[in-house]
């Protein structure tokens, strides 16, 4: 990868509905290698899909909640299946396995507090195996980013 992909990943990360054309011009390469060089990215994964970032709160989605989840026990049949329970859940937005004190981090967006309370006692708490929850509030979101930092060099 040299400098002119990490440009365009640069970009696109900015704001993928840049067509190539516009990218080719901010890059000062013509339009057929910047196509050819996006397509390359995309082939080998570095490029996974294209999102559109939606408003949560213009949606009614009013909390964010980090939940941090012990299991009792830690074979890999446990961690699989409470994996597969969780996962299915729209509400939950990212799952991150951890060491140390807990076994996983949820992040749940969720329209207010009694949804959020709902899908604890409903849903978090009757996983098999859970051993203990602990939640966290969102305040407020000083820095909320999607884009990684590239080296230009």
């Amino acid at each position: 990868m040299d400098a002119k992909d990490k440009m365009i990943l640069s970009i696109i990360q900015e704001d993928s509905t840049y067509s190539v054309k516009e990218i080719s011009e901010k890059i000062g390469l013509t339009f057929t290698p910047t196509y050819e060089r996006i397509k390359q990215l995309e082939k080998q994964g570095i490029i996974e899909k294209y999102v559109g970032l939606l408003n949560r709160e213009k949606l009614g989605l009013n909390i964010v909640v980090y939940c941090n989840v012990r299991l009792k026990e830690q074979s890999q049949k446990v961690l699989e299946t409470f994996e597969k329970n969780i996962e299915k859940h729209d509400e939950v937005q990212e799952i991150i396995s951890l060491s140390g004190e807990y076994d996983y981090m949820l992040k749940i967006i969720a329209k207010d507090i009694n949804s959020y309370n709902d899908f604890a006692v409903n849903v978090i708490s009757n996983i098999p195996n859970i051993g203990q929850y602990h939640s966290s509030i969102v305040l407020h979101e000083v820095k909320k980013s999607t884009k990684f930092k590239i080296d230009l060099d």
